[in-house]
Formats: C-alpha cells, structure tokens, sequence
C-alpha cells in the first residue's frame, strides 16, 4: 500500500531561494513548503543545503513538473529514477504531478500540454499513475489542468476524467481553484458547477495562485495561469465555496513569476488561514 499524502490541513508556499533567511527567522512562516522536483536532481550544492534545512523545521510537498503523466509514450525511467531519489531523500509528506503532458521522444517543452479526454488516454494516465505510486511507494496526487484549448475527440468531462484515475489507481486529487477558473473562463463555461461535481472526498490538497488576461487572437478574453500577481477575489469565493464543503484541507500559495518579498507572500497564506479557521470539517453521517 502506497504511503498516503500526509500534509498539515493548513496553508503553505512555494519555496522561493530568496525567501530562505526570512523563513528560517520566522518562528511558524506557514504549515508547509512546495518545490518543484526538477529544482532539486542535482547532488548537491546551495539548493540542498538550503532543502535539508528547510526539510528539518517543516513539512514538505515535492510537485513535479516533468513526468509527462499524459504522455502516450512510456515514462521516462531516468527521470522517474531522479524523482524517486529526491523523494527518498527528503521523505516529503506529499508528492504530486499534473494531469498533462510535456514531452515527446527526446524533446521537452517548457509547458504542460493539455489531453484528449477518451478512453485510450484514460487507460494510458492510469497506467502511468500505477507506475509511478509503484516505484515511489508512495501516494500520488494529480491536479486538475488550466487549459486553453479543447479536443473535439474528448468523450469524457474533465471532472469524471479525473475521479475514475483516483477510483482506479488509488491516487489523490490536487484541485487547483485557479485552474478552475482560468479555464472555465477560456471556455465560456462556469465554474461553480465543476466545482460542486468535482469529488471533494478525494482532494487531499488545494492550490490558489494568481493569473491575467491577455487576448487572443480575435480579439477575445484569455486568462492565462501565470502564477505572478495576488489571488483574484473571484478565486478566493471560490475558495471559500469548496472548504465550506470539504472542510479543512492543505492550501499552497503558488506565486512563481514576479516573486514578492516574504511578508506579502506570508499574507497570503494568512488569508487562506482565515478561510480555513471559518469552517469545521462536517462531521461524518
């Protein structure tokens, strides 16, 4: 049995480099730290010291970047060597990957692609989840993708996508709210009902992170996940919708581009604290 993803039901950050002192002057900065695998496959070097230090005051969640979950192609095993490296390493509390993929033979793309929803690819994501909780040994998460564009093949919603791959393999799900938002928006769809479909009891973590709005090329809206400004007020509702419902769950602040100082990023984390002081987890039937 894989061992499940164990994060503190509270907020928590992405760990920026340049916020290092002021966290470790901190007496409690926020309930856990995220960093992204590939940061970390290296030996050695400033970035381990600084993530062993880390690793011994706080709870950690790695989140990779790179696996390709909804390739069509066999897993990297080079790449799912490293990962299962780092993670006996450091012993994270949770792992998680994205529900996209990123590379093709030997080329990577610096960006996670969206997938046809079908039954092929369903067979092909469940497979891939089976391995890599196989070799880890651990649980992993899956997050729900921003998307941009949809496939006209697609036969299955996003929602039920996601939740037969956790019924199947055992993964958790990771419900990224921007995500949510970013791509009901793009699709001229809303949010709220994908939200209220999506299966709360399998969430084991929620991230919230910023976007902006560019347009397309006819001139209309597109929201971009761009992880670089405050949480919209629109995603914050959202927010508060979903934990009224599932209760307390593990909240990471993404804010990965136009990186504030300490105390804003710590701010937000405070205000995704006071959402999570206002509701109890309901009490079981």
């Amino acid at each position: 049995m894989p061992l499940a993803s164990q994060l503190p039901a509270c907020p928590g950050v992405g760990f920026k480099p340049v916020h290092f002192r002021d966290i470790l002057e901190s007496p409690q900065p926020v309930g856990f730290f995220e960093v992204h695998a590939e940061n970390y496959m290296g030996a050695g070097g400033p970035p381990h010291a600084q993530l062993g230090a880390l690793r011994e005051r706080h709870a950690l969640s790695v989140h990779g970047v790179g696996l390709s979950i909804g390739s069509m192609q066999q897993l990297d095993q080079a790449h799912l060597a490293r990962l299962k490296a780092l993670c006996d390493r450091y012993q994270p509390e949770s792992f998680s990957e994205h529900l996209a993929w990123s590379s093709h033979d030997d080329i990577y793309f610096n960006d996670l692609l969206p997938l046809p929803y079908t039954q092929e690819t369903l067979a092909r994501v469940v497979e891939h989840v089976d391995q890599v909780q196989t070799t880890l040994g651990r649980q992993m998460l899956l997050e729900n993708p921003a998307t941009y564009v949809r496939f006209s093949q697609s036969t299955i919603s996003e929602v039920d996508f996601l939740a037969e791959i956790s019924e199947r393999t055992g993964c958790g799900l990771l419900l990224d709210i921007n995500n949510v938002f970013v791509s009901a928006k793009n699709h001229d769809t809303e949010p709220l009902p994908y939200l209220d479909s999506f299966p709360l009891d399998r969430v084991k973590e929620i991230h919230l992170g910023g976007h902006h709005e560019e347009t397309d090329d006819v001139g209309a809206p597109l929201l971009i996940d761009a992880h670089g400004s405050p949480i919209s007020a629109a995603v914050w509702s959202l927010y508060r919708h979903v934990v009224a419902r599932s209760g307390p769950v593990p909240t990471l602040i993404e804010w990965d581009n136009d990186i504030p100082d300490w105390p804003t990023l710590r701010a937000e984390a405070a205000a995704a604290q006071d959402v999570l002081s206002a509701v109890s987890r309901p009490s079981a039937a």
